[in-house]
C-alpha cells in the first residue's frame, strides 16, 4: 500500500486508519513527520520522485496492492494574475503524479488480482470556484484519469476511484483563508462561513478521519464494485 501527501491532513489520517485496519503502509511526502509504517521522503512532482515511490513499496512489501495518492495543495489568485510556475507545481502534483504512479504501480497492481487506485480528487473535480484555475483543473483532471484507468484496468481487476470531498479540515484549507481574503476583499473571520462553507448546505467542515474511514471502506472487500465514478462526500454542495 503507498499513501502519498502522507505527512499531515487527510493523507496522515488515511495512512493511519489504513495501518490500524492492517495493512502495509509506505507513507510518502516531502517530510514525512511521524507517518505510520514505512517512511519515504520524495518530491512528487517529479518523475523520480513517484517512479522511487513505487520502487521503495515494492522493495519494502515485495508487492503493490493498492495506491492512494492524496499530496496536493493550494494556490488562490485570479487566472490574470495567476502565477505559471504555481500553475505547473500544482498541476504537477495533483494530476501528472496519480497518472505516473499509476504508470509505474500498474505491473504490480496487475499481479495483485485485485488492485484498488484511491485518489482524493475533492469536489472540485466536479465544479468549478473563482480563483482556482489550476486546482480545479488538476481535480477535473485526475477524475478523467480514474475514469480511463477504470476502464482499462477492468480485465485485470484493477479498480480505480476518485473520492470527492468538500472542505476538510486540513492544514491546506486553513492556509488558503489569507488568500481567500485577499482575493475577495474581504475580513478572514468571514472567509468560513461566507466562502469557505458557503456552498456547503451542511455547515461545517468534513474531519480527515471520515475521509479516511471511506478511504478504508473503498478498500475493502464490501469496495470492489465502485470503479470509475466519483464517490462524493460533499456536505451536499453538488445538490444544489
Amino acid at each position: 500500500m503507498l499513501v502519498t501527501g502522507a505527512g499531515s491532513g487527510i493523507g496522515l489520517a488515511i495512512a493511519q486508519r489504513l495501518a490500524a485496519d492492517g495493512w502495509s503502509v509506505l507513507s510518502t511526502d516531502l517530510k514525512v513527520g511521524d507517518a505510520p509504517g514505512t517512511r519515504f521522503e520524495a518530491d512528487l512532482t517529479t518523475r523520480g520522485g513517484n517512479r522511487g515511490a513505487v520502487d521503495a513499496a515494492l522493495e519494502a512489501f515485495g508487492r503493490l496492492d493498492a495506491v492512494v495518492p492524496v499530496a496536493g495543495f493550494q494556490h488562490v489568485a485570479p487566472v490574470a494574475d495567476f502565477d505559471e510556475d504555481r500553475w505547473d507545481a500544482i498541476v504537477a502534483l495533483l494530476l501528472t503524479s496519480p497518472f505516473l504512479l499509476a504508470k509505474y504501480a500498474w505491473p504490480a497492481l496487475r499481479e495483485s488480482g485485485e488492485g484498488r487506485f484511491v485518489v482524493i480528487a475533492s469536489i472540485h473535480g466536479l465544479v468549478a470556484s473563482p480563483y482556482k484555475s489550476a486546482y480545479v483543473s488538476a481535480k477535473h483532471g485526475v477524475v478523467g484519469l480514474c475514469r480511463t484507468l477504470a476502464l482499462e484496468g477492468a480485465e485485470h481487476g484493477i479498480s480505480a476511484t476518485p473520492v470527492c470531498p468538500a472542505y476538510v479540515r486540513t492544514p491546506l484549507v486553513e492556509m488558503q483563508i489569507a488568500d481567500q481574503a485577499k482575493a475577495h476583499g474581504m475580513s478572514e473571520d468571514r472567509v468560513l462561513e461566507d466562502v469557505i462553507l458557503a456552498p456547503h448546505a451542511v455547515k461545517r467542515l468534513i474531519e480527515p478521519a471520515e475521509v479516511a474511514a471511506t478511504v478504508a471502506f473503498l478498500l475493502s472487500a464490501e469496495g470492489r464494485s465502485f470503479t470509475g465514478a466519483p464517490v462524493t462526500m460533499d456536505q451536499g454542495w453538488s445538490a444544489r
